[in-house]
């Protein structure tokens, strides 16, 4: 039955569905409410876990890595700057091949000092090693989390749950949770293996040669996650009915042109997309979901018969251009232009997502700020 839930709402349910038995974090806009509810389970007895509220953001996520070094399943959550403020850590869980997960809020970064959304903070910690997923809406934030624990625990690689600030977290709509005894079967108790060969002792101080061939598994186990991921969806499909691909392609068939995004902006870029078809235009939308691992190889088959990609960014790399056209840029072979579509929460309509596109027709390459 479906429930009227936020997007932090949607998500703290489905955290308490998961069994966690240690949740860390420090409140941090817009990410608060998601905490304020696990609290609220915790105190209740609906969620049987050790509620610690910490002192920082990097307390959060180290407390989080040594329950899970522990052989306990742990939560933290954060936003913007709490998240950069995690940075070094970030790097440790990954390098520790420990299966946190973390749900985000996106926000912006300062300076200037911002409270909205934009996703400057999760895709600054792409290089980080952390596998990374988008929410469209709060549906798929509350499957999200689920899902992410699945295969953070099977791939043995940390996972953030990422959603659009304010845009997802506090905007109310119908969500179909599942309950606790159908989550079971999906997501057994957290009862991890640890498989050595002799006596060995976690994050050393290795050789070079060592140390060289842990980052080569680490970067060969994300290619493999791309499997994983989409063996996940399945079964989650199976379960629920609701579909999910690490990309998808809407109106592919027939377009010409396509608007590449992630989050909320797909939704958006959906609805605009329809708009322009039914004036005539051949326009479709990619909806990048797992961005880490990145979907390399089904994004080149979905863009290879396109004259043009449109790319809708919600964070930059200055000198460069957003960080999503970037990463569509080195792997298909169109013509690639790039829209700064918002940062700080500048509102990203359907009339500006036009205006990029009657713009983008007559470029070549570049990136757009309108």
């Amino acid at each position: 039955m479906a429930k009227i839930l936020t997007g932090a709402e949607a998500v703290a349910e489905a955290v308490k569905l998961c069994r966690p038995r240690v949740i860390s974090a420090y409140p941090i806009t817009p990410q608060t409410h998601i905490i304020e509810k696990l609290a609220e389970y915790v105190e209740s007895g609906e969620l049987k876990a050790r509620y610690i509220c910490t002192d920082s953001e990097l307390s959060s996520i180290g407390i989080a890595a040594g329950a899970v070094m522990e052989g306990v399943r742990a939560l933290t959550a954060t936003a913007s700057h709490g998240l950069v403020f995690m940075h070094e850590a970030l790097h440790w869980v990954a390098g520790g091949r420990l299966p946190v997960v973390m749900a985000v809020a996106t926000r912006g970064l300062g300076a200037p000092w911002i409270l909205m959304c934009d996703m400057q903070d999760a895709l600054s910690q792409r290089d980080t090693g952390w596998m990374m997923i988008f929410a469209q809406n709060a549906q798929q934030a509350h499957d999200f989390i689920p899902i992410a624990y699945k295969v953070a625990e099977q791939v043995h690689l940390p996972c953030m749950v990422c959603m659009d600030g304010f845009l997802i977290s506090h905007t109310a709509e119908p969500v179909e949770p599942l309950e606790e005894k159908d989550i079971e079967p999906f997501l057994p108790d957290f009862n991890p293996e640890l498989k050595v060969r002799e006596a060995a002792t976690l994050w050393p101080i290795p050789d070079p040669d060592t140390y060289y061939e842990i980052r080569r598994e680490l970067f060969e186990d994300h290619k493999k996650a791309l499997s994983v991921w989409q063996e996940t969806f399945n079964h989650w499909k199976a379960l629920t009915g609701r579909e999910y691909h690490p990309i998808r392609g809407y109106f592919s068939e027939d377009a010409r042109y396509a608007f590449v995004c992630i989050g909320a902006t797909v939704e958006t870029a959906i609805y605009t997309a329809l708009s322009l078809r039914e004036k005539g235009e051949k326009v479709g939308v990619i909806g990048i979901t797992v961005f880490r691992p990145f979907p390399t190889r089904e994004l080149a088959q979905i863009c290879k018969d396109l004259d043009k990609v449109l790319v809708i960014d919600k964070a930059i790399s200055s000198g460069k251009s957003g960080i999503l056209q970037q990463e569509v840029q080195e792997v298909v072979s169109n013509l690639v232009v790039g829209f700064i579509g918002s940062m700080g929460g500048k509102d990203l309509t359907p009339q500006r997502i036009e205006a990029f596109y009657q713009k983008a027709l007559s470029l070549e390459e570049g990136t757009l700020w309108i």
